[in-house]
Formats: C-alpha cells, structure tokens, sequence
C-alpha cells in the first residue's frame, strides 16, 4: 500500500510540472476549436451536426499521442524509475497511472466542448449521447493505448515526438473530422482505417448503437495492452 500511495503522490507532482499534458489536454485543443470552429462552420454550414464529435475526436488524438509519451519517458528513462525501484513501487504502477490521469485529462477537456460548442458555434448535440460517450472513452482508451507503445518503445524524447507526430497527421487528416471521407482519393480512405480516430469518428457520428465500427478499437487495443506488457517487462529488466 505504501508503495501504491508513493506512486499516486509522484505521479501527482510529476502531472503538476508537466507542460507537455496542459498545453496538448488543454490549451492547443481550446484554440484549434476556438480557431476551427468558426472555420468549418462558416464555409461548411453541415458541420455543425458533428462539430462535436470532430473536436473531440482531435482533442483526444492530440492528447493521447503527442500528451503521453513523454511523460512515460520522463518516468522510464530517467532517475524516476530508480525512485520507483527504490521504494519498492511496481513499475507497471507508473503506466497505469500515467494513462489514469491523460484519460481523465481528456475526458474533463472532451465534456469541456460538448458543453460549450452548441454555444459558441451552434452545434448540435449528438442524437444519441450514450452512444457518443462510449465511443468517446473507448477511443481515449484505445489511443492511449497506442501512445504507450510509443512511449515504452523509443528511448528519447526527440525520436518520441517525431513518432508521435508522424500517427498524429495521418489520424487526423485521414479520419474524416476535417473533411468527408467521401472526397478523399479511395487510397487515403483505405489508409485511414489504420487508425483508431477513423474507427471513433465512424462510431460517434452513429444514428444506432452498432459494433461494426466498435470492434475495430477492440482488436487495437487488445494488441496494444499485449505489445504494452511485454514492453513493460523489457523496461524492467534493463
């Protein structure tokens, strides 16, 4: 237990001075809908049906692959894990945590614009919020998830934030928030379906509950928690 609790308390500190999950969880999501939201609203009137889902699906691609990774590297690359280590906390303890808090991070930023854009742009509630709220945290899972793998894998900050950018773009671009999919070359759209946004997006924007766009974010994340664990174990034996 005293390990658990030495593990909460740094984690707290180390969420206190991170830069890094305010700016991606916070600031750059508030100006791109600040910024955009006008944008898409004005030229593309229809976008207000799915401003929403759009956004959020950015905030939480934002936050999860550029917000996380560091903060795992800051953790497992640095003198933390010896602190870790040293007081008898479980190393699997510091990605638990680490993902606890960005999912939280994300989902109070997520409620943020589903409040406050039928506000400022008009936006339209989606029709059937329960369906959105689960694809919504089973997407921040799932990317999560995938931001583990980048931030367990690569062994520096520069070489993490190049990979993290690089699954960044194409999320976006290719998922269907910032254009119909339909006007994308049938390449780019086959591409998109790589990535966990295109397969959220897909779900959220739903008129029915159905697991054909849901099961997809199921298999990632399954590969993913599997690729997490045996990454972990290599992060411990070194």
């Amino acid at each position: 237990m005293s390990g658990f609790l030495y593990g909460v308390a740094l984690q707290w500190k180390l969420d206190l001075r991170s830069k890094t999950m305010l700016i991606t969880c916070y600031a750059v999501p508030l100006m791109f809908f600040a910024v955009m939201g006008g944008i898409f609203t004005s030229v593309m009137p229809d976008s207000r049906e799915t401003l929403i889902q759009s956004m959020s699906v950015f905030t939480v691609t934002l936050g999860a692959l550029i917000g996380l990774p560091p903060s795992l590297v800051e953790i497992y690359r640095s003198d933390v894990k010896n602190a870790y280590q040293a007081n008898g906390v479980p190393l699997s303890l510091g990605l638990f945590l680490t993902n606890i808090s960005a999912f939280v991070h994300l989902l109070i930023m997520s409620f943020i614009l589903y409040v406050i854009a039928p506000v400022a742009f008009d936006a339209k509630i989606p029709a059937h919020p329960g369906t959105y709220f689960v694809g919504l945290i089973t997407l921040i899972a799932v990317s999560l998830s995938v931001a583990s793998i980048i931030g367990l894998a690569v062994k520096n900050t520069a070489n993490t934030s190049m990979l993290s950018i690089l699954l960044f773009l194409p999320s976006t671009m290719l998922s269907g928030i910032m254009f119909p999919s339909n006007m994308l070359p049938k390449v780019f759209v086959i591409a998109g379906k790589l990535f966990p946004a295109t397969w959220g997006y897909a779900f959220m924007t739903e008129s029915n509950f159905t697991w054909h766009n849901l099961l997809p974010l199921f298999v990632v994340l399954i590969i993913a928690v599997l690729l997490c664990g045996l990454l972990l174990k290599r992060v411990e034996t070194r």
